[in-house]
């Protein structure tokens, strides 16, 4: 049986030089649908790991009662100082999340863009944040540090320029990088004055905490909620970005699922297309070999082999287009849970690979099965014949 099969596929294998054209139609056809799905799904890899990059599990965000984003939240600063004499806290961070527009350099079009006012203490809660380049902000002072996705992405946010936000201007003194997380994306300023700016007066939006130990959210989250004083959730980092990556995210899995799905339905008939020739234009030489005394098994495996490897060449060439043309490719889109811009890299994984060759292969595997049916059930003495 296993003679049969090499014979058999070895033919098959031998003769596809011969029938470049129509193979070719499978490598690309199959091909396409792997680029496609591998871009559209490192898209929003490259989504969620701005999101979950760098989440450490002894922070917390605390927001008002029923508030799924900053934006939606509204705190006092007299919350912020009863949460940090709450037992398990290390560092509390009052900080303000507001929206300004600012032009993008690739359109010139004004787009949201997050501007933060922190504290030192937001620092030190987020050791992976480091400054690049410059220094940071003054107290006091209209002077503003930017994320380098931002920098990036929009005009005026070199070291040394002047930004106008709410009437007021400010001075870029420092880019700084988060570890590819999302806040490279945002303009950062002194808590105060962001305030003052856009008429925050004693007002914020989250505090963020560094806690003693992460086994003490769950016991905290109870605290606060026993608290008379305070009408806030407190929600761990991961639970908080998981959410906001979830939500981003979801459009662009479905969108990806439904394109890869039509795409696929056109590489498959291409595929059976393929292979239903190759049998016809082989039937006498399958004929004769059943004549001699081939099972129909071998020739079964064969037409599944020979599809399965023009998928294979197909797949290899789809993932390899999507990873020099997508991976690292840095883009811009709107925060859904922020209502502000985003900026990220595309991310073609090794999974995302792995995936777009399973793919290729299913649709090798599909797409050769009923042509290898059709050559085993092949009548012998009918196909001697030439009928």
């Amino acid at each position: 049986m296993l003679r049969q099969i090499f014979a058999v596929t070895r033919m098959n294998i031998l003769t596809i030089p011969s029938r470049w054209s129509s193979s070719l139609v499978v490598v690309i056809g199959i091909g396409g649908v792997v680029a496609v799905l591998v871009a559209l799904l490192s898209m929003a890899t490259g989504l969620t790991s701005v999101f979950t990059s760098s989440i450490d599990p002894d922070r917390a965000v605390v927001v008002r009662g029923g508030a799924t984003a900053e934006l939606s939240s509204n705190l006092s600063l007299d919350e912020a100082n009863i949460i940090s004499t709450l037992a398990g806290v290390e560092l509390a961070a009052a900080e303000l999340f507001v929206i300004a527009d600012m032009p993008k350099k690739a359109t010139n079009i004004a787009a949201n863009v997050v501007v933060r006012g922190v504290s030192v203490d937001s620092f030190a809660i987020r050791p992976e944040l480091k400054l690049i380049e410059g220094r940071h902000t003054e107290p006091g002072k209209n002077e503003i540090i930017v994320g380098v996705k931002a920098q990036e992405e929009f005009v005026g946010l070199n070291l040394g320029d002047i930004v106008e936000l709410r009437e007021f201007s400010w001075t870029v003194v420092g880019t700084f990088e988060a570890g590819g997380g999302s806040v490279e994306s945002e303009i950062w300023g002194d808590l105060s004055n962001v305030q003052s700016a856009f008429r925050y007066e004693g007002g914020i939006t989250s505090i963020r905490l560094r806690l003693t130990s992460p086994n003490l959210i769950k016991g905290l989250a109870e605290n606060i909620k026993d608290e008379p004083r305070l009408q806030v959730d407190l929600h761990s980092e991961q639970d908080w970005f998981e959410k906001s990556s979830q939500d981003n995210t979801g459009l662009i899995k479905t969108f990806a699922l439904i394109v890869g799905i039509i795409m696929s339905i056109g590489a498959v008939f291409a595929a059976l297309n393929t292979m239903y020739t190759a049998v016809a234009s082989r039937t006498y030489e399958i004929a004769t070999l059943r004549a001699i005394g081939f099972g129909g098994g071998p020739v079964v495996v064969s037409v599944l082999v020979e599809s399965l490897i023009l998928a294979i060449f197909g797949g290899c060439l789809g993932a390899l287009i999507a990873y020099l043309a997508f991976n690292g490719f840095t883009v811009s889109t709107l925060d859904s849970t922020a209502f502000s811009q985003i900026v990220f890299d595309f991310n073609v994984s090794p999974i995302l690979i792995s995936l777009g060759l399973v793919v290729s292969v299913g649709l090798g595997m599909i797409g050769g099965f009923f042509p290898a049916i059709r050559a085993a059930l092949l009548p012998i003495t009918a196909a001697l014949r030439g009928e």
